[in-house]
């Protein structure tokens, strides 16, 4: 990660900050980016190590130790109250971004229930439920920030992946309606929709030559979509910067959609 030359944000400075699946890929790029702008960072996940070797690095970098919450996003009581608990030891949750996703591939006729509802609790159901997780706090505060990631998914014909796309795609409404229901109390609810993100888990699994043909004849720019690409819209939606906006969808593809 390098933030030199690219802008900072006093507005995030002490703020609390809460990140879902935070410590690896896109996740993992914000938890670097919002300590390095001086916010009070949490996040949650399951892979441990990744989540503590994480940690070291950002409090060697900057010096502010993120916290780490173990939490598995499917099981909304755990995942609760592990958002409560960042809020107790860090104060007031004022920033929540809505991270965590598995884009796992399965042919269509192949899906059961299981595998449907497992994918809708990963991509889909802790938006949710975060947010009223958040909400009070926020409102206490008298203003907030909520992101929410959506997917390119939702508007290109991407196949194998149907739980993932109807679950980006309810992210884009839940956004929509959140945004009038929070307003009033100055929290804003955006959903920023990357490209295809050149994570180390998509670069090792799905990155084959095609999809780099893909890439290439899909964006209307020739530059790889990197992580730090997309945390810096995250930052801005989550600064004071942007304080007029809200229910939108913040495409952030290289030209793709």
């Amino acid at each position: 990660m390098t933030t030199s030359g690219y802008a900072s944000y006093p507005s995030l400075r002490d703020r609390t900050v809460f990140v879902s699946g935070g410590a690896t890929g896109l996740g993992e790029e914000l938890v670097r980016q919002f300590a390095q702008q001086g916010a009070k960072v949490a996040f949650a996940d399951i892979d441990d190590d990744s989540a503590s070797r994480l940690c070291d690095d950002v409090e060697a970098g900057c010096g502010r130790r993120p916290l780490y919450l173990p939490a598995d996003v499917r099981d909304i009581p755990g995942y609760m109250s592990a958002i409560q608990e960042a809020g107790h030891q860090l104060g007031t949750i004022s920033v929540l971004v809505n991270n965590a996703a598995n884009d796992q591939r399965r042919d269509s006729h192949r899906v059961d229930v299981e595998f449907w509802n497992d994918k809708l609790a990963v991509n889909l159901s802790h938006h949710f439920f975060a947010v009223q997780a958040v909400a009070s706090g926020m409102r206490t505060l008298g203003a907030g920030s909520i992101i929410n990631l959506g997917s390119v998914s939702v508007h290109i014909p991407l196949t194998r992946v149907a739980p993932y796309v109807a679950s980006k795609a309810a992210i884009e409404g839940l956004t929509r309606t959140l945004a009038r229901e929070l307003g009033e109390f100055r929290i804003r609810v955006n959903c920023v929709i990357p490209g295809w993100i050149m994570t180390a888990r998509q670069v090792r699994d799905w990155v084959t030559p095609e999809a780099e043909r893909l890439i290439e004849s899909s964006q209307s720019l020739p530059d790889k979509l990197l992580p730090a690409d997309v945390a810096r819209l995250v930052l801005w939606l989550a600064a004071d910067d942007s304080a007029m906006c809200t229910g939108q969808n913040w495409v952030v593809d290289g030209g793709w959609i």
